[in-house]
């Protein structure tokens, strides 16, 4: 088994953004990492926010030499969140508001008015790919970007991809990192104080597809890398900010959970949440039936946790709140480089998160900035 690494919400993604919010004049209650705070009152003209989707430590340790341009400008490890999933964490940085706060917790999410779990990025039934009432998963669960609330002067703008859709800043779709790149100098370079919050959906995309250590992702890594030392070499009055929602690792085997009827037979939702971080709800009175079928069939790739436990140990950044039932009555978290298929439509994917092993769990803090 691979040591757990608890999310520290003291030196986490989450302090990321609570110290670019106490920067911006935002509301801020959370912890700020104090040597980030120092470099962006240097004075910048702009602060580039970016994030870059699944480069956590272990994808940069795998596929970048030391000498790295972005290896040589780590300034500290941070952890994730937990589930350490794209859903939970973007929504952890564009909000500045934890897990527990925000309650986007993992790709699917059980909705007890709906009957059943529902795709959360893409307002669909998880079961069957059917589509939901538009604009419902937002309605339940609100998001307001933190930067909506800042005082301090700055114009904001986005660089994002076409899917990515919240609102009120000024918005630019890349459909790719060249153009990703070209849109942050040309708005770095606009007269005035500018912020921009930009994401790229690279390494996450090719390394979930062909893997970690795949030839694919090293030469994607590569080209992140050298792209973005080229673009901070032209913005020498620009501070970037650059980090990862989460890591990934190689995955080594599939299973087939959605198959085991014995074990859904115990449950009062169908499984949910994540594939390396599955959420159940069980029937009442099955609860010892379901744990002693779930340790002795899948007990040496995953440990089984009560979700209130995880709640209390503090593994979503708050005590339990309006959205702590979503959680469901127990979390398995994948201890080996396994992963579940909670339903028919689950990918096969090469590469994969959500746990909270080190491969998964430690992401970079980046800091580059020069002043003339």
């Amino acid at each position: 088994m691979q040591p757990f690494i608890k999310p520290d919400f003291s030196n986490s993604i989450l302090n990321v953004s609570a110290t670019l919010a106490e920067f911006l004049g935002c509301p801020n209650e959370k912890p700020v990492l104090s040597d980030l705070l120092k470099e962006l009152q240097e004075g910048y003209q702009s602060v580039v926010f970016l994030i870059l989707d699944g480069l956590g430590m272990h994808p940069i340790e795998k596929n970048l030499p030391e000498d790295a341009f972005l290896r040589q400008n780590i300034r500290r490890v941070l952890t994730s969140v937990f589930p350490s999933t794209t859903t939970n964490a973007t929504t952890t940085l564009l909000t500045n508001k934890s897990p527990m706060e925000h309650g986007w917790f993992g790709w699917s999410l059980y909705f007890e008015d709906l009957g059943h779990p529902v795709d959360l990025f893409l307002d669909v039934n998880s079961l069957t790919g059917e589509p939901i009432e538009r604009g419902h998963v937002r309605k339940r669960l609100p998001i307001e970007p933190f930067y909506m609330r800042a005082t301090a002067g700055y114009t904001t703008s986005v660089v994002v991809p076409s899917y990515w859709q919240h609102d009120g800043a000024n918005r630019y779709v890349w459909t790719t990192f060249e153009e990703l790149c070209g849109y942050i100098k040309r708005i770095a370079q606009t007269p005035g104080k500018q912020f921009i919050y930009a994401y790229c959906s690279e390494p996450d995309s090719v390394m979930h597809r062909f893997g970690v250590s795949s030839e694919e992702a090293h030469l994607t890594i590569g080209t992140l890398n050298r792209g973005l030392q080229a673009l901070c070499e032209e913005l020498p009055e620009t501070l970037f900010v650059i980090t990862a929602d989460h890591g990934q690792v190689d995955i080594d085997g599939n299973i087939e959970l959605y198959r085991d009827e014995a074990l859904l037979s115990t449950l009062a939702w169908p499984p949910y949440l994540e594939s390396r971080a599955p959420a159940f709800k069980v029937k009442e009175g099955r609860e010892r039936q379901f744990r002693e079928l779930f340790e002795s069939r899948y007990g040496e790739d995953f440990a089984l946790f009560e979700s209130r436990q995880l709640i209390e140990e503090n593994y979503f950044g708050a005590p339990a709140g309006v959205h702590a039932r979503s959680l469901g009555d127990y979390i398995a978290v994948g201890k080996t480089h396994k992963v579940v298929k909670l339903n028919a439509r689950s990918h096969d994917f090469k590469g994969h998160h959500t746990s909270l092993t080190a491969g998964e769990m430690n992401v970079p803090l980046i800091v580059v900035g020069s002043r003339k």
